[in-house]
């Protein structure tokens, strides 16, 4: 098999080394003669020149062992599932027929590879993988849960891969794909590892500089955190024997996209995080001492450290639903540091980690009424080594018309839709215009509500209006992906030209009066009327509930009293340094940028979400009215577009500087409240070439004051070397681009 044409020098290494250690994990699961005869259809395979590397170009045969050894060894199966991997590329390619397979191998490889063969289709059919698309893919083969667990291996093993391939574009599809397909998919059937370091890779692919900023960060504080743990648990441990319990103590540090995510949702730096790690006491006592054991080490923690009493997570007195049963409490260790302890028993450990639906659960991630019994019951039957495989399976089996409903049309035409489906799921499922002015239907003969729950054997006759137009409500009445995302569609269409049809109102009014148009004092008088959004306020008036000239009359006194205000005399906090400047346009060309096929000289508009300048990394997105936005690769909305709309998505480059060409960027400073380091800040920037301040706005608090500064600047190497020398300024405590 080792054909000079096939495989690269390197790769005939590396696949004698592979091989040994797959025929050592394999053990007696593969009879000799059967691998002497996947050798040989292997063989053939290659001489055939039937075998395809994929897009990072990886080697087929490599690939498939290297994802059978991850199966084998991190996942624990063996026997057909590693016969099925090492031979499913065959029939994808055409080499040989299922037919050909059954026959030689069996029925249970045959089922594997069917399975693998219908992924590669479905991958080919579909442009993006959303993740409303979980439930549909887990259903798609249930029939035999193998094969989705070879799915997540093989993610796993093409992730670890890929690190230096220079196909960035696919690589962050991929990544993409992992964190919101493959990563909960791991979580969901207990294979925590794998999940954890999908998650971290597709951090490492999608954001590389937060990866290793936080990897960095955990590595300069390695030495320091362990001696603090064990410095924490040393008294404990003490205390905990004084008492006379058994136990043992863990410690543990979170992953770097656990860290990540908390950063995220609680807006905060990596210093920020205090617990980036927990402690873990798993106490061994009988089933009846449980709780009083458990809270003896509460009180014994509790009385060495400080607890925070908002940090208390009881789920002894009354566990989740779930099953879960711990005591969680956060307390002030040494030097002032918070410590999250949870205190529980072994057998409470086992439910925890072994019991599938309690994690995920736990973690917030919701799921569908009957698959967490099946699901809990493969991993059950993954651990029983002494199972026959193919009883083993037979437990994989699930009803698949269980979780359907067949309903018909007037004329006899027979339609699947999920059980729960409703009578608007079913007018847009025949077709979407039918479901936008969808106001009912005749059910059997009968006139019934759009909500109305379908059952199989229905016959359905969808009724009409032409003054009807969907409802934000409609959001929870269908159940189907495709009628949701069709409604979300519709409504954000009419909101679009609802604010277009009010901002063109607000324009001409402005107009007729002469009056200048402020944005920033605009969204305070609409906070001040009480909207929530933006968006709200325009429907306002876009229906007529509100009228324009009453908001013209109060934004004029607004103004006014602004203008009052800013004439009495400054004090001496950094909040009242604000300042607005104009700056004369110059007529200048703009950069070049080339998008997709090499185009030159298409239109396109910069992103405000992420207000890209040159230099930057950036991608091209395919808007509904067809022109061409420019987003930058780590814009917040990116994962969200890339994941949703992959076939919006064109490439994009930086090809040529123009000279003269200026952006507007937002940069947000946080520092010590103090008239004079806002001085130092605009000192800084009038002393810098060709970049222009534009604004200053300022917010102090306690002493401390968060402000915004737009400037304009050419590219991304005057902004970075800008940003180092705000930085640099004493009392700044951090700068970043917005």
């Amino acid at each position: 098999m080792e054909d000079t044409s096939f495989f690269t020098n390197r790769e005939v290494v590396e696949l004698r080394s592979l091989y040994k250690r797959l025929l050592y994990t394999v053990g007696d699961s593969i009879g000799r003669e059967e691998i002497q005869k996947l050798k040989k259809h292997l063989f053939e395979a290659v001489q055939a020149n039937c075998m395809q590397r994929n897009s990072f170009d990886m080697n087929p045969i490599i690939r498939d062992m290297q994802t059978a050894i991850i199966v084998s060894e991190e996942i624990g199966m063996k026997g057909s599932c590693l016969t099925g991997i090492m031979l499913h590329d065959m029939v994808k390619y055409n080499f040989c027929t299922i037919e050909t397979i059954r026959e030689m191998y069996g029925e249970d490889v045959a089922v594997i590879i069917k399975g693998l063969v219908k992924t590669s289709e479905l991958y080919a059919k579909s442009a993006a993988i959303e993740s409303e698309n979980f439930r549909n893919l887990l259903i798609s083969f249930a029939e035999d849960m193998r094969v989705i667990l070879i799915m997540i291996a093989d993610r796993v093993n093409i992730m670890r891969q890929i690190k230096n391939s220079p196909n960035a574009e696919d690589r962050l599809k991929v990544a993409n794909e992992s964190a919101y397909l493959y990563a909960p998919l791991a979580h969901k059937l207990g294979l925590y590892k794998l999940k954890s370091e999908l998650e971290d890779l597709s951090l490492k692919y999608m954001r590389k500089d937060t990866y290793y900023q936080i990897k960095d960060k955990l590595n300069e504080t390695k030495a320091s955190r362990d001696k603090y743990i064990q410095t924490f648990i040393e008294p404990i441990k003490k205390k905990l024997e004084e008492a006379g319990l058994t136990f043992d103590i863990k410690g543990r540090t979170k992953s770097i996209h656990s860290i990540w995510n908390k950063m995220m949702k609680q807006k905060t730096s990596f210093e920020g995080i205090y617990d980036l790690f927990a402690i873990r006491i798993i106490i061994d006592t009988e089933i009846e001492k449980e709780k009083s054991d458990c809270w003896q080490a509460y009180s014994i923690i509790t009385d060495m450290y400080q607890p925070n009493p908002k940090r208390l997570r009881d789920w002894l007195s009354i566990p989740k639903s779930n099953g879960y049963e711990s005591l969680h409490v956060t307390v002030m260790g040494p030097e002032g540091k918070w410590v999250e302890v949870q205190i529980r028993t072994h057998r409470m450990d086992d439910i925890a980690e072994r019991g599938l639906a309690a994690h995920w659960k736990y973690k917030g991630i919701k799921g569908e009424s009957g698959l967490d019994e099946w699901l809990t019951s493969v991993r059950e039957a993954l651990e029983n080594a002494e199972d026959d495989s193919m009883k083993i399976m037979d437990r994989f089996k699930l009803d698949l018309y269980e979780d359907e409903v067949f309903v018909f049309t007037p004329k006899g035409d027979l339609f699947k839709l999920p059980k729960g489906a409703t009578v608007l799921d079913f007018a847009f499922h025949i077709h979407s215009k039918l479901g936008c002015k969808c106001i009912g239907a005749r059910l059997n003969g009968k006139n019934v509500q759009l909500r109305q729950t379908l059952n199989s054997g229905d016959q359905v006759e969808i009724t009409t209006s032409n003054t009807q137009f969907p409802k934000q409500d409609w959001l929870n009445i269908v159940t189907t992906s495709k009628a949701r995302n069709k409604i979300r569609q519709e409504l954000k269409e009419m909101a679009s030209k609802q604010t277009d049809f009010a901002k063109e109102t607000l324009q001409r009014k402005f107009k007729n009066r002469k009056l200048e148009y402020d944005e920033a004092l605009m969204m305070r008088l609409i906070k001040k009327l009480g909207f929530k959004t933006v968006t709200e306020f325009h429907q306002r008036i876009a229906d007529e509930t509100l009228d324009v000239n009453d908001i013209l009359e109060k934004y004029t006194e607004m103004m006014k009293k602004e203008i009052e205000m800013h004439e009495d005399i400054p004090y001496r906090s950094a909040e009242t340094y604000n300042l607005q400047t104009v700056v004369d346009e110059k007529v200048t060309k703009d950069d070049v940028l080339v998008i997709d096929q090499n185009l030159k000289g298409l239109d396109f508009k910069l992103a405000k979400c992420c207000s890209p300048i040159y230099g930057d990394d950036v991608f091209g997105f395919v808007t509904v009215t067809g022109g061409i936005k420019i987003h930058r690769v780590d814009c917040p909305n990116a994962p969200q577009m890339m994941e949703r709309f992959g076939y919006r998505i064109v490439k994009a480059r930086w090809a040529g500087k123009a000279a003269g060409k200026q952006y507007p960027i937002t940069l947000r400073v946080i520092g010590h409240d103090d008239i004079g380091i806002v001085t130092n800040i605009t000192s800084i920037i009038s002393k810098e070439k060709d970049v222009n301040l534009r604004s200053i706005g300022i917010n102090s608090n306690d002493g401390l004051f968060s402000g915004t500064l737009t400037v304009t600047i050419d590219d991304t190497s005057r902004l970075d070397a800008l940003i180092k020398k705000l930085q640099s300024i004493k009392g700044v405590k951090q700068v970043s681009r917005n």
